[in-house]
């Protein structure tokens, strides 16, 4: 297997925040999926988690090369916890055509947040 794309991204966790106070449940919906949403709610500050995934959706849209752009939706990036597990990355629609088109089989995704900050790392084999 080779790499196929990389992508690194840092999300400040009160900016974020602010962002979704400001704009509410449109932007909520805009950009995480319903599972995303309910993950995060399951702990006692949801806006760390919410972070990392956002940051998880823009390094995933630079390691596919297409920025968040091209087709590529928020919600077409997912990152998924099946059983409270080690997260990964599902693509759907315009992401999975161009993480398919570009040779990628699997996914890695490394997620952290302190500090206020969140920072998520995606590498694309294939």
């Amino acid at each position: 297997m080779s790499v196929r794309g990389i992508g690194v991204d840092i999300c400040k966790v009160q900016r974020l925040a602010e962002s979704l106070e400001r704009f509410g449940e449109r932007m909520e919906k805009r950009l995480f999926t319903p599972d995303e949403l309910a993950y995060a709610r399951t702990h006692a500050d949801p806006m760390p988690h919410l972070a990392a995934r956002f940051a998880a959706k823009e390094a995933a849209s630079k390691a596919l090369g297409t920025g968040m752009g091209g087709g590529v939706g928020w919600t077409q990036i997912e990152v998924v916890q099946p059983g409270g597990r080690v997260p990964t990355l599902r693509f759907t629609g315009v992401a999975a055509e161009r993480f398919g088109a570009i040779g990628a089989a699997t996914s890695h995704l490394s997620l952290s947040h302190d500090g206020g900050l969140a920072v998520a790392c995606v590498v694309l084999e294939g």
